[in-house]
């Protein structure tokens, strides 16, 4: 049994450093801007070397484009009931991880997203982001409907949602919680009504 515990610590531990360094890195590229701040720079604040700096974020580019949130709203989508379709289990998932977030940890993810939108290279970075977000979504749908991750429809539902959810994500700067979660129930709506624009 404590075989099973030490991991899970282990990897406890592992995500708080990644998120304080996360933290640090915010702080410094709102403070000095992206390009400015070094990967020393970064180290120095989180109180560790640049070598540990790499063992959790490949580039500095890493320390903006990974977002805290997916592996708690990928475990979200696999605890809903198994009878919700792929949408209506996938939008509660995002409900639920979006609702416990503080005001603090929502205001550190407006400005990392912040970030993404004003600079150009981490715009590039993001596309491979969606790509990759096409990917992870299409496996978790095929696990809950029992169809391949490669079907046609499947890639294309994914897609939609990467869609949907693009449309509101400029309106996660600067936008208080409350309201940006109506903005992802309002781009669910229309995606299960098919979009209509009449």
């Amino acid at each position: 049994m404590s075989t099973q515990k030490a991991p899970g610590l282990r990897e406890r531990k592992k995500a708080k450093t990644r998120a304080a360094v996360q933290e640090h890195a915010l702080r410094l590229f709102r403070d000095q801007g992206y390009a400015e701040t070094t990967v020393q720079e970064i180290a120095a604040a989180a109180e560790i070397s640049p070598a540990t700096f790499f063992r959790y974020f490949p580039t500095k580019e890493d320390t903006i484009v990974l977002d805290r949130l997916d592996p708690v709203m990928i475990e979200l989508f696999r605890s809903q009931p198994p009878d919700l379709s792929p949408t209506d289990a996938l939008r509660a998932a995002i409900r639920q991880s979006l609702d416990v977030l503080t005001d603090d940890e929502w205001e550190l993810e407006s400005e990392r997203q912040r970030l993404v939108m004003n600079a150009p290279e981490l715009r590039v970075r993001m596309l491979d982001q969606l790509y990759a977000g096409i990917d992870l979504l299409a496996e978790l749908a095929a696990e809950r409907t029992g169809r391949s991750a490669d079907d046609f429809a499947v890639r294309a539902w994914a897609g939609a949602v990467v869609g949907v959810v693009m449309a509101t994500y400029q309106l996660a700067v600067d936008t208080p919680l409350p309201e940006y979660l109506a903005s992802i129930d309002r781009a669910f709506d229309l995606l299960q009504r098919g979009v209509p624009l009449s």
